[in-house]
């Protein structure tokens, strides 16, 4: 059964020179549940730089985070604990090698799923376009 709640997206991203950039986005996103995994969809917006673009978040227990997005940029990263993950980072500038570790993965959901927090912190490279320390916190409201 499809449900809609409220999430924030918060994301802090920091590049060598110890620059930071940091966004939030408050937005509905559609939660359901499938097989042993919970799922939240929502849209990105202007405020995330990815306007046009809809996220899929699939929460596999405790232990393993993916995320896909297409639309505007197509991307797909999956986040476990001392683990690096490559994709393709495919936008409308050209498409990109890119590679993240995950340093940090934290699930806290309580009301069958449907509330708590999940934070993320990871390192991202994008192919000599981009070395950052990001943390990343979905809210569920």
């Amino acid at each position: 059964m499809k449900e809609t709640r409220m999430i924030r997206v918060m994301g802090i991203q920091k590049d060598k020179k110890g620059e930071e950039n940091k966004i939030e986005l408050v937005t509905e996103g559609t939660f359901y549940d499938k097989k042993e995994s919970l799922y939240i969809v929502y849209e990105e917006s202007e405020i995330s730089g990815m306007e046009g673009a809809t996220t899929t978040l699939k929460i596999e227990g405790k232990n393993k985070v993916s995320m896909k997005r297409f639309g505007s940029s197509d991307l797909q990263l999956v986040f476990e604990k001392g683990k690096s993950f490559i994709s393709q980072y495919n936008t409308q500038y050209g498409n990109f090698e890119m590679e993240i570790f995950t340093k940090k993965l934290d699930v806290d959901l309580q009301d069958n799923r449907r509330k708590g927090d999940i934070e993320i912190h990871y390192d991202l490279w994008i192919g000599g376009l981009a070395d950052t320390t990001n943390q990343l916190k979905i809210q569920l409201i």
